[in-house]
């Protein structure tokens, strides 16, 4: 198809069909479909490729967009997947979980009045169609080179370390203490973002690579100083699983869940893989109340909705425009129900007989930014009430938990937590055969931003084991 610099005159932005709010919230399955061949070619074909292209500087990992998206333009689909996955490891997973409209679509020059180019649902076409049509990462001319790592945790930062190790010939061990690849992209975020099918779909695609999973594996100081003895290099992609509970009282009382249980409960719920401890389910009729603005207090809130809740409240304590989550994830909430209240500061969960019975919260407004350039939500006096509820969401953000024996191996962490990785390569711990990447570097982040870490930590330390 031949390109017109000036498609996107006379063709409007357009998004993958969306399923109707009343049948969506009914199930599971992700609420966007997919673009066909033509759709895709169109809507790429609305990419003016700007002389400096902003979307690309914008994305974390620096996809080269204007590039594949020429390239499924002219209906090139294998060339645009084996491009799309030079920079991006995990292509069709981001293009469905990032938030564009804060990225590459929101920096896109014809987002300026025109609508943004839709990367996100052309990257997830790109990868999902290709490998439908039968393409596969092409490993034939790796050569091996008898070095062999091992990565432990399988969500986004792990299995980017996977993809480029054994692009370099580096076998990857991978092992996590779940019984599915994925951590957070498989128990974390619910289905109607990321069907899981898609993650196990990406580990036939590892597998075809060379990369070995070890599943429903714990690592222990006596497994981890077998690994360190076993293999060349570690990559700790372990994640962010302590939870912030903003010391609120009655953060104890029943029915008062931090939000990582309560998504991960469900999902091994769906997938029927349920263990003793997970969080009850049982919403329905019931009021929920979701403390938080990021995009895990979406996923909360429209769990809440599915899972049947009479009444459903994202409480933030700022402006919408503050909320650090992705803007189309907010409209979804609120297209399906949810309610929010903004500008109020969560004061305390009030309980009844040991149970929650309602979050007293007090106005805030919006006054000088802090150290991290966001203003300060500070309250209003008089501002006091009652919010009713049944069941309290805390989705405050999440902290590392650093494993008791890091420092036995010299893996530093700061006070907060988070592994130090200063030892002088990308993601080089102060122990030079111990790498990290992801959240348990940044603290709480998104996928694309663990990717990039863990692809950058797998070129590290490919390139360490090559000159010895």
């Amino acid at each position: 198809m031949a390109r017109d610099a000036f498609q996107f005159l006379d063709l409007p932005r357009a998004m993958p069909e969306e399923a109707p709010v009343l049948s969506r919230i009914r199930g599971w399955k992700e609420i966007y479909g997919g673009f066909d061949a033509e759709a895709a070619a169109r809507q790429s074909g609305r990419c003016i490729d700007c002389g400096n292209p902003y979307c690309e500087w914008k994305c974390p990992v620096h996809n080269y967009i204007p590039n594949w998206l020429k390239l499924v333009n002219e209906g090139r689909l294998f060339e645009a997947a084996d491009l799309a996955h030079q920079t991006n490891p995990l292509p069709e997973i981001c293009g469905r979980v990032c938030p564009q409209d804060r990225l590459c679509e929101g920096d896109c020059t014809l987002n300026d009045g025109f609508g943004a180019v839709t990367i996100g649902a052309v990257e997830k076409y790109i990868v999902d169609e290709a490998v439908r049509q039968g393409w596969r990462p092409d490993v034939s001319k790796v050569v091996p080179s008898g070095h062999r790592v091992a990565i432990i945790g399988a969500g986004p930062a792990g299995l980017a370390c996977a993809d480029r190790l054994a692009r370099q010939g580096v076998q990857a061990h991978v092992f996590d203490r779940n019984e599915a690849i994925g951590g957070l992209l498989t128990f974390g975020i619910p289905p109607f973002k990321l069907d899981k099918a898609v993650v196990e779909t990406r580990r036939g695609l590892l597998e075809h690579m060379g990369v070995v999973f070890h599943l429903g594996v714990e690592i222990d100081a006596e497994r981890a100083a077998g690994l360190l003895a076993d293999y060349d290099a570690v990559f700790l992609g372990t994640g962010t699983y302590s939870a912030v509970d903003g010391g609120l009282d009655g953060r104890g009382l029943q029915g008062v869940y931090p939000a990582l249980p309560y998504l991960i409960g469900n999902v091994r719920r769906l997938l029927d893989i349920r263990r003793p401890d997970d969080v009850d389910l049982d919403l329905d009729g019931r009021r929920v109340v979701v403390l938080g603005g990021g995009d895990t207090a979406m996923d909360c809130v429209r769990t809440a909705v599915r899972l049947g809740a009479a009444r459903v409240t994202c409480v933030y304590r700022r402006d919408e425009d503050s909320m650090p989550g992705s803007r189309r994830e907010v409209g979804n909430a609120r297209d399906e129900g949810v309610e929010f209240l903004f500008n109020r500061q969560p004061l305390a969960i009030l309980g009844e007989q040991g149970r929650v019975r309602a979050v007293r919260v007090a106005t805030t407004r919006l006054g000088e930014p802090d150290a991290a350039g966001r203003r300060r939500a500070t309250v209003v006096d008089g501002g006091e009430h009652e919010i009713e509820a049944d069941v309290v969401i805390i989705a405050f953000g999440y902290r590392p938990s650093p494993a008791d024996w890091f420092a036995g191996h010299g893996v530093a962490v700061g006070e907060d937590g988070r592994v130090r990785v200063d030892g002088g390569l990308p993601g080089q711990t102060r122990n030079p055969r111990v790498f990290a990447g992801g959240d348990n570097v940044r603290g709480a982040d998104l996928v694309v931003t663990a990717v990039f870490d863990g692809r950058e930590a797998g070129d590290a330390i490919a390139r360490m084991l090559r000159q010895g």
